[in-house]
This record gives C-alpha cells, structure tokens and sequence, in this order.
C-alpha cells in the first residue's frame, strides 16, 4: 500500500469522551491562512518554496503534486482578486488549471467556444477562493470601487484618473492571459486526431481549439501581427468562425487569407480578395489580390466556382477572366450546350468584349456546332465589320481596294490582294474574320446574314458573293465576282470548288500570313499544327514562298491565286461542276469578255462538251477564240475513239484465245449423247434415232474460228493514231 504523504502525528492525547492529535501546519493551511490575511507574497513564497523541493526529488509523491497544485490555483484566483494578473496568470500556470476556468473570465473573447451549461473540473476549495464577478472587467470595477470609492467623483466609472487605470488593468488582464496561453501552448503535445476515439482525448481537443482560437484574438486584437501569423502558418485548432470577425474588424486581411487558404474556404477566400479589390477591405500587406484571385481560380477544379468569378474578373482584367474560363476543366467538351449558352449571356451583361472572346473560344477551341452559337457569333462578325463601315475612312479605304483590283492586271484573288496589300488594322482583322466564318461555317443563318449585309452590297460584294453561293444563288455569285469585283481568279475556283470561294488550303495560307490561323484552322477542319504543316508544305511547292500567299499582287503559283486544278477536289460534285463553268461561261459571253472565255475554255476543257459550248458562243466573236478549245476537244474525242477501237480489238483477241482453248479441251472430252426419259413416251423428247452429230458440232466450232481469225485480221488494220495527231 502507497504510503500517504499527508503528515502523521505522533503524539496523542486520549480523553474521556475523545482522542485529539498534535500535527503540524499543512501546506494547504498555512497557505489559506496567509491568504485570509491578504498576505499573498508570502503564500507565494511558501508555495514556490514547496516546488522547488518537490522538484528536487527522483519521485514526487503524487499527493504532494497535487496538493501544490491546489494552492498555486487558491493564490492564481485571490491574486485575480486583488487584480494582481501578472502573479496571477504565473500561479494559475504553475497550478495546472483548465485553462478554460480562466477564460470565462472573459467574455469577449471567449465568445461561443463555450457555453454557460459547459463544465470544468476544479478542485471544491479552490472554487471558494474563484471571484463572483462574471468578468475581468467587474473585477477591475470592483477594486475600483473598493479603493477609490467615494473618493474620486462622480464617480469610479466615469472619473478620468480611474478611467486610465481601467484601461491599463485590463490591458494587463490580457497580457496575463496572453502570457498563459502562450506558455500553455509551448508545453503541449501535438493535438491527437479527432477520430481516435476515448473522451480524455476529444476534451483535450477542445481544449486546444479554446487556447488557440482565444490566443489568435488577442494577438489580432493586440496588434501583433507577427505572432498570429506564426500561430496560423504552424498547427493549430483555430476555430475559423471565432476568429474571422475580429480578423475582419481589425484589418488583418494578410492573416484571414491565410486562414481561409489553410483550411480550404476557396470560397471565402475568393470573397475577400475581392474585397480587397474593390476597395471594401484594405490591407497593404495583401499584395496583387487580383493575381492571387486568378492563381486560386486556376488551381482548382470547381467549374461553378471559376465561372462565377469569372465573370466578376471579366469587368476588371478580361484577359485573365478568359484564361480561366478556357483553361482545364473550365473548358470541357463535356459541358451543355444550355450551360454555354447561359454562361454567354452573363458574359454579355459583365463585360461585351470578354463575351465576344468566350463565343469564339466555344466555336473555335472547343468546336460547338450548335447553331445558336453560330449565329451569334455571325452577328458579332457583322457587326464588327459594319462599325467599322460607318468610320468614313475605312469605307473610303475599301472602295479604293477594290476599284485598284478591278483596274489592275493581278492574277491574285481580290481576298489575296486586300489581305496582304491593306495595312493591319482592326478593320482589316474584323473583315478578314467575317469572311473565314461565313465561308467555312455551316450552322448559320445565311439568309438573315445576307439580307443585313444587303444594303452594303457595293462595298462587300466579296461577302455577298459567298452568302450567295451558300444559298444556292451561283448565277449571282459569279456575276457579284466578275462584275462587281473583276475576280476571275476567284469565279473560276468557286466552279473548282463547287460553290465556295475560299479553300481549306488558300484559308490556311491566308490565316498563317494575316496571324489568323485559329480562324482558319476551326472553319476548314484543320488543327493549328497541321495548318503550319501545310503552309510549309504549300511554300515549297510555290518555289519558296513567292506565290499569291506573298503579297497582292504577286504572279506566283501559289494556291490563293490561281484555280485549284479539279482533280485536286474529289468531293465536288463532277455535275455540278460542270454546272457551274457554264454559268460562268454564260456571264463572261453576256459581258463580252472573249479573253477571259477562251482562258477558261482552254483550261477546263476536259469538263466542258462541245456540244453545249457552241450554242452559246455569239455569232459576232472570232474563230480564234474557240480554235484551241476545238482543236483540243476534237482531237481528245478522237483519241477517245481510238482508245476504244485498241481496247475492243484487244478483248475480241482475248475472247478468241479462250475459245480456241476451250476447243481443244472440248474435243478431248468427246461427244454428249442426250437419251429421252421413259416419261416423255412415244411422242415426246427425242426421237430414237436421233443422236448428237459429233461431227457436224466440230465443224461448226471450226467455222466460228475462221469467222473470228477474219476479224482480228481486219481489226488489225487500223488508223495510225499518231498519223491522225500529226
């Protein structure tokens, strides 16, 4: 059995009716009765002197611990009293108290990490020496009342001498408490993880949430922003929405940023940058809050979260909003159609600009075919390009482009010469764009674009010209391109192409020369990549890079200068090809122009049949005009026959050679007697003495055969073809 540490007595004195003891002073006497005295220095004498003798042993005895810990907590509380808060906060240390007993001392910034239904352990003497007062600052009052009272008028409150020192009491008050928590802090283990199960442990988490969380207000509240930073930045069990106020209300922006971002408030903490921002908040410390605002956005994958403020950032720097919004899973291909659309409309409200770039990273990057899409982003192109007709320079400027090509000898397209011959500008950009989406989109209303481009029909025969082909108008299309424009170039590859003026690769070329290769890329089915791949490859055909692509004007080979060759273009239609070149030939003979007919003629004769062309020609042009283009079809039509002759003689030779072995192996097999049947009776079948005349077969095959000899003899009689071509 432990042996009590408690003292024993050894002299009894036994009584008639008793038996009383003589022992010596406890601890815990003398120290009340020093305490009852007010003679609070030398109970902490006595009690200091008691620890150092406890900490001189291998062992203390567990009693003796506690029973100092009992009179340290009596001497903490009466110097609480007494408002002696450094002596105070030093015993209650030392006396191992709950630090939340303490902290109910005051309200403030004990807030709602407890409650008045919440208990803790205290030892029953000690709670008798516990002031009555609710608060630090009732004790304070108190004393102020007991020493000072009447003294000082009006009154304790309101008199300036103890005004000043209530100040200076509560300041040390929570100096004292901040001194505890700080010492209570150091000294502590790790906190055990919440789910470990046991309930010494989740009061120990408790605990520390109270120190820490109380201990982060009054380092906020004491401006020492250093400390709280070091308290945030290690572990802590800080209860955000205790602290988050005061963090507020002081302006320590830097330190609930960090708060938020530690315990990951996105949210919030998006929230407070915002703030910052917008002037709401200030604090100095927070450097560049928009840029921490995009670097959050950017590192998370909270698609509500990043739309939301990017349309928030969209008012204020457009670009950064835009890189969220494209960025990672911002920009899932996954996404609705409806969710895009609504997201557009945000946009739009926020920020015009931002809205526009959103729509053409929808039709562009990520690829939407959804007509909506497509329409408005046709009725931004228009736009575009009709604010800009409204500047009269711009008009002036495109008028001038166009009557420069029309009354030059260039075998550029009008598209090439303006692209690479107009100085870059945002209306030469706005033009440029329009005109790679109305050609190369397929989900647009062409109709309406048409009809509010009509007005300006003078000035953008171009973009009137491709509406039409799209909408099935090719007699108009080519007359807009021959006599609006003077564009051959471009008439005749709108027949190559079947109804389209701009090709994939003259897009391609254009779009790497002009820095639109996104443009070029999306609305003629090639990627960036494989665009600068063609570019290259259409250079090295072009004997580097002097062709049409060049420059306006330029006499090259290049692709967006001439007519791309027909055979080039599998997928267009050989009718409708056709088709088209004799509406082209038709406007050309309607305008006279014999020179651009017979360059046509020559060089699309292999889709063109005489028999059609001749009709058309008026009476009044000369031969020459169609001399080549006879010569050439008369003299294809005649190797066409001739290659028909070749070929035919060529199979009956073929077919003669089978028979001839299939003679022999006919002959060997001998002859096929065919009997009649027992049903077909008397009358039927063959009769009895018919029979297969094996002889007669073979001379009929030998008569086949010389028939045969006789021809190919004839066959081989032909025309020389080269005597005809001569």
């Amino acid at each position: 059995m432990r042996r009590t540490a408690f003292p024993r007595s050894s002299v009894l004195i036994l009584g008639q009716s008793s038996v009383q003891s003589l022992l010596p002073s406890t601890l815990i006497t003398q120290i009340e009765s020093l305490l009852d005295v007010h003679r609070i220095q030398d109970a902490l004498g006595l009690a200091d002197q008691q620890r150092r003798k406890l900490e001189g042993q291998l062992h203390a005895d567990a009693d003796e611990t506690e029973e100092l810990a009992y009179v340290y907590q009596c001497i903490g509380f009466k110097c609480l009293s007494e408002t002696l808060f450094a002596d105070a906060g030093q015993a209650l240390y030392t006396g191992k108290l709950d630090p939340r007993v303490l902290i109910s001392y005051f309200p403030d910034l004990r807030g709602a990490l407890f409650g008045e239904d919440d208990a803790a352990d205290v030892y029953a003497g000690v709670a008798e020496h516990m002031p009555p007062e609710a608060s630090v600052d009732d004790i304070i009052a108190a004393n102020l009342v007991r020493n000072y009272s009447p003294h000082l008028p009006p009154n304790t409150r309101e008199a300036k001498p103890t005004v000043e020192l209530r100040k200076i009491l509560l300041g040390d008050a929570h100096a004292m408490l901040e001194t505890f928590l700080r010492r209570l802090r150091a000294g502590r283990p790790p906190s055990p993880p919440q789910d470990a199960g046991g309930k010494g442990k989740a009061k120990a988490i408790d605990v520390h949430r109270v120190v820490d969380t109380v201990l982060a207000k009054l380092y906020a509240l004491n401006g020492k922003p250093g400390d709280l930073a070091q308290l945030l930045q290690s572990q802590n069990d800080v209860v955000l929405p205790e602290l988050e106020p005061i963090l507020e209300r002081t302006g320590q922006l830097a330190a609930l940023c960090a708060l938020y971002k530690q315990r990951g408030e996105d949210a919030k903490l998006l929230e407070a940058y915002s703030k910052i921002v917008e002037g709401t908040w200030t604090d100095p410390s927070v450097r560049d809050p928009l840029g921490r605002m995009v670097e959050v956005l950017t590192s998370k994958r909270d698609r509500a979260l990043n739309q939301r403020w990017a349309i928030w950032l969209s008012k204020r720097d457009p670009k950064r909003a835009m890189k969220i919004l494209t960025s990672r899973d911002s920009s899932k291909k996954g996404s609705k159609v409806e969710d895009d659309l609504a997201m557009l409309e945000q946009l739009r409200e926020a920020n015009p600009v931002a809205a526009a770039q959103f729509l053409e990273h929808l039709i562009m990057q990520k690829r939407s075919t959804d007509k909506t899409l497509h329409n408005q982003l046709a009725t931004t192109c228009i736009d575009d390009v009709l604010q800009h007709l409204a500047d009269e320079s711009v008009l002036k400027l495109w008028r001038a482009k166009a009557s420069s090509y029309a009354s030059s000898t260039s075998i550029s397209s009008f598209l090439s010469y303006f692209a690479f011959t107009t100085p870059d500008s945002p209306s030469k950009r706005a033009r440029l764009k329009a005109i790679l989406f109305l050609q190369g989109s397929a989900h647009y209303d062409v109709a309406a674009a048409r009809q509010r481009l009509a007005e300006h029909a003078k000035v953008l025969p171009l973009e009137m010209a491709i509406l039409d082909g799209k909408l099935g108008n090719h007699r108009d299309a080519l007359a807009t391109l021959v006599r609006a424009l003077k564009d051959g170039v471009s008439a005749e590859a709108y027949c190559t192409l079947g109804g389209h003026i701009v090709s994939p690769r003259a897009a391609l070329v254009l779009g790497e020369k002009v820095d639109l290769l996104a443009w070029a890329g999306a609305f003629f089915g090639e990627a960036p990549a494989v665009a600068a791949s063609a570019v290259a490859m259409t250079r090295s055909r072009s004997g580097g890079g002097s062709g049409n692509a060049g420059g306006g004007g330029g006499r090259g080979a290049g692709v967006v200068g001439g007519v791309v060759p027909l055979e080039r273009e599998k997928s267009v239609d050989k009718g409708l090809k056709q088709r088209l070149l004799r509406l082209l030939l038709e406007v050309y003979m309607e305008d006279g122009e014999s020179a651009r007919t017979a360059k046509l003629l020559n060089s699309q004769a292999a889709n063109l049949d005489v028999v059609d062309i001749v009709p058309l020609v008026p009476p009044d042009w000369p031969l020459d005009v169609l001399s080549s283009f006879l010569a050439r079809s008369f003299r294809r039509t005649l190797h066409a026959r001739h290659e028909a002759q070749i070929v035919k003689a060529v199979s009956s030779g073929q077919n003669l050679r089978v028979a001839d072995d299939a003679w022999f192996v006919l002959r060997e097999a001998g002859a096929l007697v065919e009997e009649a049947t027992e049903d077909d009776g008397e009358g039927g079948g063959a009769s009895a003495g018919q029979s297969f005349d094996e002889k007669a077969g073979m001379a009929e095959k030998v008569a086949v055969h010389l028939q045969a000899q006789a021809q190919a003899q004839a066959q081989a009689e032909a025309v020389d073809i080269n005597a005809h071509e001569r």
